[in-house]
């Protein structure tokens, strides 16, 4: 997989994947070794074929030629399946800058063969689209008219002035007009410009320097067209435009297969080529959005920017074209530079591993606790399952999740908290059933503070059941209460009665510094009590998830209403909570 990944946030990761057959797991680094050499190679030979056009002064000429297969990996020239529909796009996209790869983007052109061409020939194609006649009026084209337009062409690559008569004749004809069209477009493309999308991605790609902040730009191009495609009535959307990703690994498909030997180039594999690019020209391309669209852009303490995919995406959706067109220019300003070649990474892809855990301490945290960089407690229940996993996948790092959280002094009994692992990089992604039963003895056998079962890898999609129905599914505890007025047995038994129970519940005092504040509404499903003496009984909840128990208890000073203490005209307090069960059907339970 090529992924192309940004500094500021991380915009169009492209990916290209490819596994050959090894000799052995031991000739996995050699190979990973091997093959950054040879993305560096590959992405060299691009960026030649980028500055061998014959037609400009002062291109470079390597000794191999670029139109061939065999020196390249390229395609051979392959007709562009284009429509009398895009010649408008295509005009007013080569006129803005654009490169010729992401005209056929815009042209929403799913044919992977054409983004395989070298540049310069899809160029030229596009140039000669645009300006052919229907060959019902002008059946063939006189050689003086050629020779007029090689000689308009010269001159103008050469750095004559452009002609001035367009603009003093308010009336021409139609062929002039072409003409006109045709040599605007042909002097915009024909200079050695950084495309203003993809600044140079599937230009050159690996010269002095390369390129990634591209959503914003790819918006003020789309808006660009937009009015062409409305005009023409054509049934096109946003969300048809082929990706740079994409793009980005059609193009180099053909020569990363030439390069590894002939191996076919798969869409489906484990093994990861990633290449970063960075573009500090453009760095500050998206910071308008944080005024225009302050709410998508929120810190957070394990993001370095705001300016995420994410938040990006979300606020480009949000922001009207008018408001946008009052920040950006459009079409955007060329660069004046390409990207710079950060880094090229292989790596494996991740593996995910699920399961559900049992907490029994009540000083366990559930992730790292630290306060000021301080850590309060010795272990948490992540490390302690992710430790061992670690090291039997021999992965780089891993991400945690969980079906909610419970706090340091709560423990998690019954059929324990579903959660879930992304392993980043594993040297080792396949398992047995057996071996995943080894593995789950020895986190067990490791502390007496958890237990994990039914562990097992999952697919990228299965993790999103985890997290499906959060705010419905349900959650049952059991809460040992303390009251401070003394009661009787028969003063609790209401208790049982009550049922779907709302409660509006303010942003809890303990969590303020870290969830916004807000009022959520809360269900209490059903509620059943155990005496124990006149200052203790057992209260048993059955609720919607994201209910604060602890905030029901003791009122949080009235942030929480109704609560407990209102119930029962006491205050009341919570000595110890357990959660019996998260009612989450996943992952699938494993026979013992």
């Amino acid at each position: 997989m090529l992924c192309v990944h940004g500094r500021s946030y991380g915009v169009h990761p492209a990916r290209l994947r490819t596994m050959p057959q090894m000799s052995s797991p031991g000739s996995l680094r050699t190979f990973q070794r091997k093959m950054r050499k040879m993305m560096q190679s590959v992405l060299l030979r691009l960026s030649f074929s980028h500055l061998t056009d014959p037609n400009v002064a002062g291109s470079l000429s390597p000794s191999w030629n670029v139109n061939s297969t065999t020196s390249t990996g390229l395609q051979t020239a392959v007709m562009l399946p284009l429509k009398e529909k895009d010649k408008p796009i295509i005009q007013k996209l080569l006129s803005a800058g654009c490169c010729a790869r992401c005209v056929l983007r815009f042209c929403c052109l799913s044919n992977q063969a054409a983004y395989r061409q070298p540049s310069q020939e899809i160029l030229k194609e596009l140039q000669d689209f645009i300006t052919e006649k229907k060959s019902s009026k002008v059946p063939n084209s006189s050689t003086a008219e050629n020779n007029k337009s090689h000689d308009l062409t010269v001159s103008e690559t050469l750095g004559d002035p452009p002609s001035k008569k367009s603009k003093l004749e308010p009336i021409e004809t139609v062929a002039e007009s072409e003409k006109n069209t045709a040599a605007v477009v042909r002097r915009r493309t024909e200079e050695l410009h950084v495309c203003v999308v993809c600044l140079g991605i599937l230009q050159g790609l690996c010269e002095a320097e390369q390129a990634v902040k591209l959503y914003v730009r790819e918006h003020s191009c789309w808006l660009h067209v937009k009015e062409e495609v409305s005009e023409k009535s054509l049934v096109i959307t946003r969300d048809d435009v082929i990706q740079v990703k994409e793009a980005f690994k059609w193009t180099l498909q053909g020569l990363v297969a030439k390069e590894i030997g002939g191996i076919a180039v798969v869409n489906k594999s484990s093994f990861e080529v990633g290449v970063e690019f960075t573009h500090p020209e453009t760095d500050s391309d998206c910071h308008f959005l944080a005024k225009s669209c302050p709410d998508c852009f929120k810190p957070t303490k394990n993001k370095q920017s705001v300016f995420t995919r994410m938040a990006v995406v979300k606020a480009l959706e949000k922001i009207s074209d008018a408001k946008f067109l009052e920040y950006y220019p459009c079409p955007p300003t060329p660069p004046s530079s390409n990207c710079i070649l950060q880094d090229v990474q292989c790596l494996h892809v991740s593996v995910f591993i699920a399961g559900r855990y049992n907490k029994f301490s009540r000083s366990l945290p559930q992730t790292p606790w630290l306060i000021d960089g301080e850590r309060r407690m010795e272990s948490s229940v992540e490390e302690l399952i992710a430790t061992p996993i670690l090291s039997t996948f021999r992965a780089d790092g891993f991400n945690f999740s969980s079906s909610g959280r419970e706090d340091v002094d709560v423990r998690t009994l019954g059929n324990g908290r579903p959660f879930a692992m992304e392993l980043l990089n594993p040297h080792r992604s396949r398992f047995s059933e057996v071996e995943m039963k080894q593995l789950q003895e020895t986190i067990n056998k490791s502390s007496d503070k958890i237990r994990v079962h039914d562990l097992q890898i999952v697919s990228r999609e299965a993790m999103s059941h985890m997290k499906d129905g959060e705010e419905v599914k349900t959650k049952s505890y059991t809460a040992l209460i303390w009251t401070q007025k003394p009661i009787q047995r028969e003063d609790i038994t209401f208790i049982d009665e009550i049922k779907d129970l709302t409660l509006d519940q303010k942003t809890p005092l303990r969590v303020l510094h870290r969830r916004a504040l807000a009022i959520r509404q809360r269900v209490i499903h059903s509620m059943n009590t155990r005496y124990v003496d006149c200052h203790h009984f057992y209260l048993g909840l059955k609720t919607q998830a994201g209910t604060y128990i602890k905030e029901f208890v003791h009122g949080d000073f009235g942030r929480t209403q109704p609560n407990l203490c209102q119930l029962l005209k006491t205050d009341t307090n919570i000595l110890e909570l357990d959660v019996e069960s998260v009612d989450v059907d996943w992952p699938p339970a494993i026979p013992e």
